[in-house]
């Protein structure tokens, strides 16, 4: 039985955006032992795959972190097949708030040494003894209180576009990075609520329980993240204290939480939360563009990725791994828009 994708991604692209079936993109998690991180992994291929869900899930010895897109008329079908995993039975469901569900083209799922790369021994501290989760109502009350400071969990790319009101947010690449930074902004905070939020909350679920075991003593966590967040103000008419747009980690790269605007065009410093990948492959650095620079720039970062996009398919193979582009080095911290203009200087 095939237990991996080895379509083309363009195939598997057009199959979706053609396909008329309703979807809709759901991601969930659980810390949990899993003793054979690969053979579960295949089982729960066989089981997903089986009923068409799309999505790129991480397993681990310690659980599982899915974004998932599903088919509505098999949403039944997938509880069913979530159920049949005893750690997974009545998981809660985090749904996207502006979605069409074509947000993933194949089903991927990777063994991870974590479900999120924390840096952290977890022999350390008990990863169980984790804060007190809160929903959108009491997530409130806790910001309006002069004791709360509230963190920010995401990297700056994600922060970037959007946040709660007064939150800490760290300028950071990675989360690893981030728990060394938070600690040291909250070191002589330890008598303060200290409220933190992320995505979906997975990687709440780990900080809290560090920061409690470094001797923190109101640690909360708001449960279900940002998605779970919106979906609550807006069900139970609660003032909306995000502002801005919640970056996902999908096709679709955000979705609206307020109207408002926060972040600009890394290119000309226009207005704009709209972020997009390079179009030189070989570059290929997530950075925010505007729709007058995307096409100044052909959807690219820079003119010389544009100008090396204009390069015949056999030159750019022969040159790719020799030219340096703000890509090169993988990093998703502050884009250095000043780059934008370099020249391509071939050999």
């Amino acid at each position: 039985m095939r237990l991996y994708n080895k379509v083309n991604k363009d195939l598997l692209r057009n199959k979706v955006q053609a396909d008329d079936r309703l979807r809709r993109t759901i991601s969930f998690y659980q810390y949990a032992k899993i003793g054979n991180p690969k053979l579960f992994r295949d089982h729960f291929f066989i089981l997903l795959d089986d009923i068409e869900v799309l999505g790129r899930i991480y397993v681990s010895y310690e659980g599982v972190n899915a974004q998932v897109s599903v088919l509505e008329e098999k949403m039944k079908d997938f509880v069913d097949a979530l159920s049949q995993i005893v750690f997974l039975k009545g998981i809660r469901l985090n749904k996207a708030i502006e979605d069409d569900g074509k947000s993933f083209f194949k089903l991927a799922i990777k063994v991870r040494e974590k479900i999120v790369a924390d840096g952290l021994n977890d022999k350390s501290f008990d990863v169980r003894d984790k804060g007190i989760h809160v929903n959108a109502e009491d997530f409130n009350r806790l910001s309006e209180d002069q004791n709360t400071i509230i963190v920010d969990m995401r990297n700056h790319y994600e922060s970037e576009v959007g946040h709660f009101e007064n939150a800490i947010t760290p300028d950071v690449e990675t989360f690893r990075e981030s728990l060394p930074i938070v600690e040291e902004i909250l070191s002589d905070k330890k008598d303060k609520n200290i409220l933190m939020y992320c995505t979906g909350g997975i990687r709440c679920e780990k900080a809290s329980a560090y920061f409690k075991h470094k001797g923190y003593k109101s640690v909360f966590q708001l449960e279900g993240g940002i998605i779970e967040y919106a979906r609550q103000a807006e069900s139970k008419g609660l003032p909306n204290k995000f502002v801005g747009k919640n970056f996902v980690f999908d096709e679709r790269l955000g979705e609206r939480i307020s109207e408002d605007v926060i972040s600009k065009c890394h290119q000309c410093g226009e207005k704009c939360d709209t972020h997009t990948n390079c179009a030189n492959d070989a570059c290929h650095i997530l950075f925010i563009q505007c729709g007058s620079c995307a096409d100044k720039y052909s959807s690219t970062c820079s003119i010389k990725c544009q100008e090396f996009n204009k390069l015949s398919e056999k030159k750019r193979d022969e040159l790719k791994t020799t030219v340096e582009f703000n890509g090169t080095k993988f990093g998703k911290g502050r884009y250095k828009a000043h780059r934008k203009d370099d020249k391509l200087d071939l050999p």
